[in-house]
């Protein structure tokens, strides 16, 4: 059968596809610990799911308004209010079927043929295939890792074209767990308010963030750059919801009416019961948040540390999220024990999973070759066990 030419331009999800594959080695009854996954391993706070319990038993298991209700709007609002000093209006929010989904009709209202979209790398691996479902054209900026992985305003300069649209900014970001400073974020501003072009700040990990580090959305800097700014965001990983599926985007009317209306026919409404456990898990304690990212900050400290201490790995210290995007090059060229010789992340990554029963996500997959992803969203139990193998499976390649 003949399929449409726009699934040719999109590849699967990798860090689904490696989960998945660990959860089938499971299966089959063999110990693999996983790396890959994206999302918190606690529990979703308690009062959210009572939250969602009432809501069940009082019936509200109805259509909603498509953009969400207001009731929801309003706890969006206050959010962006009291933590980012952002003021909008309900005409300006729009809740979605996850974060995911919201970037995804971002890219399907704003963008099309001819347009281009600078994305910084490494990138979380969805964006540039969001992109070209919209049939525009992905502008890869490669960062360094002895610049923090940051882009700087020359950069986004020369990227710069007639066709360029927008730019993405996620900070903190997967993979990297890279964070701009206030004043990064305000050179950024200045070059991207003179090229006139949008922003979409997927601000999704804001609330996971360490060592004192502040975060800032690229809008709250002035009424210029917030007028060309789209923030994203969502509940799924600040407070372990990923799989309530509620993101959200507040911006410009006019973006959000037409996003809005796109959403009218594809999901319509985000699930009615999601969107009152949303409200609690914004509106209510946040005690919860804070114990997450203290038994985070232990993980990252852990992990960091010990991949750093392993001959031939060295890891930057993230900011913020719960990834780590350790260097791994220089393990390329060496021979596994049946003579398969390690060229990239992505041998390596099999190597690792079938002589240490480890899985971890292989870095071409954000765009950086040299590198594999980390998730240290498990318990510390299994972050010591799996470094432990991958230690263990290293030292045969270098033997």
């Amino acid at each position: 059968m003949k399929l449409a030419a726009r699934t040719g331009r999109i590849k699967p999800s990798p860090t689904l596809a490696i989960t998945m594959r660990v959860k089938a080695l499971r299966a089959e009854g063999r110990n693999v610990i996983g790396f890959g996954a994206g999302e918190p391993d606690f529990d979703t706070p308690a009062n959210v799911k009572l939250a969602a319990i009432r809501a069940i038993e009082e019936g509200f298991t109805k259509y909603t308004p498509v953009g969400g209700i207001d009731e929801l709007k309003d706890a969006i609002i206050t959010k962006l209010h009291v933590d980012n000093k952002l003021d909008y209006g309900r005409s300006q929010i729009v809740v979605s079927c996850g974060a995911k989904h919201t970037l995804y009709n971002l890219a399907q209202t704003l963008f099309e043929e001819g347009d281009e979209v600078i994305i910084p790398l490494p990138y979380w691996v969805s964006y540039p295939d969001i992109i070209a479902l919209s049939g525009a054209t992905p502008v890869i900026l490669e960062t360094k890792e002895s610049d923090g992985f940051k882009m700087n305003p020359r950069q986004i300069e020369v990227a710069t074209t007639k066709n360029t649209r927008a730019i993405i900014l996620n900070s903190p970001s997967n993979p990297t767990g890279v964070a701009y400073s206030l004043t990064e974020l305000e050179a950024l501003a200045e070059v991207i308010v003179k090229k006139g072009i949008l922003v979409i700040s997927d601000d999704i990990y804001e609330k996971i963030i360490y060592d004192g580090f502040g975060f800032h959305s690229i809008a709250s800097i002035g009424e210029e750059i917030k007028r060309l700014t789209v923030v994203v965001n969502g509940v799924s990983k600040a407070y372990a919801m990923t799989g309530w599926r509620i993101g959200y985007a507040a911006g410009p009317d006019d973006i959000i009416s037409a996003v809005t209306k796109l959403q009218s026919q594809n999901t319509s409404n985000p699930a009615s019961i999601s969107q009152k456990a949303a409200i609690e898990a914004l509106s209510g304690d946040q005690d919860i948040v804070a114990k997450m990212v203290k038994e985070f900050k232990d993980r990252r400290d852990y992990i960091v540390d010990s991949l750093d201490r392993i001959p031939g790995i060295t890891c930057m210290n993230p900011r913020g999220a719960f990834y780590v995007f350790p260097n791994v090059s220089s393990l390329y060229g060496e021979a596994s024990r049946n003579g398969k010789k390690i060229y990239n992340s992505t041998d390596l990554a099999e190597y690792l999973l079938n002589e240490a029963e480890v899985g971890v996500v292989p870095g071409v997959a954000f765009g950086s070759d040299n590198h594999i992803r980390l998730s240290y969203a498990m318990s510390m139990k299994n972050i010591e066990e799996g470094i432990k193998r991958i230690d263990d499976a290293t030292a045969k390649l270098r033997a």
